[in-house]
């Protein structure tokens, strides 16, 4: 998914700081009227089906809409969609709608825009991996829509909660005008005026929107800041209200009487993209890869590099979420001579090289890695890449350094992030891997509790077969100032308007 690349954009993205002023803004412990965020990157695009989910959160959720929405704990919630029902073979997904709601071009919301922007969405570069188990979308009547899948897909709701069901009208979809300016129904109006594309967005606040009630401020202005240093100094200023943050100053947002969130977003470590040996044949013996697991000190990487600010975890389900076993943990304790045996007993007792590929954004653990992979063996040469060509061209590679997004819901992480081709997991593979892939069927015929003890015992077999080297979960952190609590949500790099509330 995009927002997995965009997170990692941090180190290389240098955006000017706008210039803004506190004037109309709240002062002392009055209520606050007007919010001004700042988040870590522009608006990639006004078009649902072309945005990205990660950054994108706090633009679109302005203007647009959603079918489905999440709640805090990410369970799906309605939104435009009042309601929904499965079928029995969970193939037929039947949503009720909305009534009464206008896009701000004066077109209604109805059956018929719905079925409009979700095929829209379908077709997207970056939206259309929510739909791809979808076969049809047909309207029932005025306010009914029905999606027919072609298989069972569990994760379907909450990746249209995340981000994937933001609705449109659907002239401006078919003009393809979205790209230029957003036409939605969503609680705010764009402000085109007092906004500077790049710098600055104003939204304000429409005075009879159906969800008012949960958009409290009246007008809200997102502001692009990728330099952590002029974010934190904007907030120090009294130019921000909430800010993307980097954890190391969190002892100062302490002293300064900020409130601080922090939820884990993405997992840190090496992804091998060659578990059956095809490209590099030492990937194929899980000795190999348990020893590569071994050779890493998650904790020490995490401390040194991570600023401690996350989890030493060799899993890719989130801290916390009921599919995380932390047991699991101990699985690959730092060992560096069981490392060091694991390689003899696989017959690689002298090593192997391997070709890695490496940019700007990965630095900070390039040292790490030479380091430890040749203490058990393993010679690297790096080929240098620019950060635009690191995701399109790091998979080609057996094995790379990843920073990858996580989700807040068990189904999803299993699609994503173990089951399905992802741009850094181009080839699962899961069939060469029999109790995984009999898990992955299970798993797929069940729902509910008998379904999540089934993906607690895919994560144990992931785990076991080294799936991947993870070092730890990194959070994402944000600070607020007094009476405005951000509540972070694994899946959103920044958090869309819902969970910036008054408090």
């Amino acid at each position: 998914m995009q927002r997995i690349w965009r997170a990692t954009l941090v180190a290389v993205v240098a955006l000017a700081l706008a210039a803004c002023t506190n004037a109309g803004a709240s002062s002392g412990d009055g209520p606050v009227e007007k919010i001004r965020i700042g988040t870590l990157l522009d608006v990639t695009s006004w078009d649902p089906a072309q945005a990205d989910i990660g950054f994108d959160g706090p633009y679109l959720s302005a203007v647009y809409d959603p079918l489905v929405a999440l709640d805090e704990k990410s369970r799906p919630v309605p939104a435009l969609a009042t309601s929904w029902t499965y079928s029995p073979d969970r193939l037929t997904l039947t949503m009720r709608l909305r009534s009464g709601v206008t896009f701000t071009d004066g077109q209604s919301f109805d059956a018929a825009a719905a079925v409009a922007n979700l095929n829209h969405l379908k077709a997207g570069v970056r939206s259309g991996q929510t739909y791809a188990n979808v076969a049809a979308v047909r309207r029932v009547n005025a306010d009914t829509i029905a999606l027919r899948l072609k298989k069972k897909d569990d994760a379907l709701l909450y990746n249209m909660g995340l981000g994937r069901s933001w609705m449109a009208s659907p002239a401006a979809i078919k003009a393809k005008s979205l790209v230029a300016r957003p036409v939605g129904s969503g609680p705010y109006t764009y402000d085109q005026g007092d906004s500077t594309p790049g710098s600055q967005y104003t939204f304000t606040r429409k005075p009879r929107h159906w969800d008012h009630r949960t958009y409290p401020f009246e007008s809200v202005r997102v502001l692009p800041i990728a330099d952590p240093t002029a974010s934190f100094n904007a907030m120090l200023s009294g130019q921000l209200d909430v800010a993307y943050a980097n954890a190391a100053d969190t002892p100062h947002a302490k002293r300064n009487g900020w409130n601080i969130a922090s939820k884990v977003a993405t997992w840190v470590g090496i992804q091998f993209t060659d578990r059956t040996g095809k490209q590099l044949k030492p990937l194929g013996d899980v000795r190999v890869r348990r020893a590569i697991n071994h050779a890493f000190d998650g904790a020490a990487i995490l401390k040194s590099v991570g600023q401690g600010a996350g989890v030493a975890t060799n899993q890719v389900f989130p801290a916390g979420d009921p599919a995380y076993d932390a047991s699991l943990n101990d699985r690959y304790a730092f060992d560096l001579e069981k490392a060091k045996q694991l390689m003899a007993d696989a017959g690689y007792a002298d090593g192997f090289r391997v070709t890695m590929p490496m940019s700007s954004i990965f630095q900070p653990w390039q040292p790490a890695v030479q380091q430890i992979l040749g203490q058990i063996g393993i010679k690297v040469t790096w080929k240098n890449l620019s950060p635009a060509d690191y995701q399109k061209n790091a998979a080609t590679y057996p094995m790379f350094v990843a920073v990858v997004a996580l989700d807040s819901n068990a189904a999803a992480s299993v699609d994503g992030r173990i089951a399905s081709q992802q741009w850094f997991n181009p080839n699962p593979s899961t069939e060469a891997f029999p109790e995984l892939h009999g898990l992955l069927g299970e798993i797929g015929a069940t729902t509910g509790k008998e379904q999540l003890a089934l993906i607690r015992r895919l994560n144990a077999e992931v785990t076991d077969q080294a799936w991947q080297d993870v070092w730890y979960q990194a959070d994402n952190t944000y600070f607020s100032k007094k009476g405005i609590t951000v509540t972070p949500i694994t899946g959103m790099m920044f958090p869309t308007l819902r969970f910036l509330q008054r408090g």
